[in-house]
């Protein structure tokens, strides 16, 4: 297990947030399929799904075809699981992404989905590599992909 030092890591630590017009659970359920990553990734670096469950729980492992100077596969595990709510997962270099889903009202949900590069076994690996910055600017993106992702299920719902 690694140990960190939360004041002296908080460059490693980004959050980015945006409200979308749609209910909680709808945006949720995309996330925790990980057959959709690939339709709402904001690095360009995800491909596709390898292995996994058609949705995700407390401890579901399942991994991604990436691509980011050169192709390789990346495994996570679930670590945090509340339908609905929020979900995170890491891998073996042990920083976390998370995504929590909060209700504004029937139709609004503020979606915050954050890079926890706190617990990772190297948060300086992780500040040479600029992956902070990078983050956010693909987290950015991330949300948009996942507003347009629902808001185009709704449409075509309606």
């Amino acid at each position: 297990m690694s140990t960190h030092d939360d004041q002296k890591d908080a460059d490693v630590y980004v959050v980015v947030q945006r409200t979308i017009a749609a209910p909680a659970q709808q945006l949720f359920d995309v996330v925790a399929n990980p057959r959709r990553h690939a339709e709402i990734d904001g690095s360009d670096t995800l491909r596709k799904l390898v292995t996994g469950p058609l949705r995700l729980s407390m401890g579901a492992k399942f991994g991604m075809r990436m691509h980011w100077w050169l192709p390789y596969v990346v495994r996570n595990t679930v670590v945090e699981f509340v339908d609905g709510r929020s979900i995170a997962w890491r891998h073996l270099h042990h920083h976390v992404w998370r995504y929590e889903f909060e209700p504004i009202d029937d139709t609004h949900t503020l979606v915050s989905e954050s890079f926890d590069g706190r617990p990772a076994r190297s948060p300086e690996a992780l500040r040479k590599i600029g992956a902070p910055a990078r983050n956010r600017v693909s987290m950015e993106r991330t949300l948009e992909a996942l507003e347009r992702v629902v808001l185009g299920t709704q449409q075509q719902l309606d």
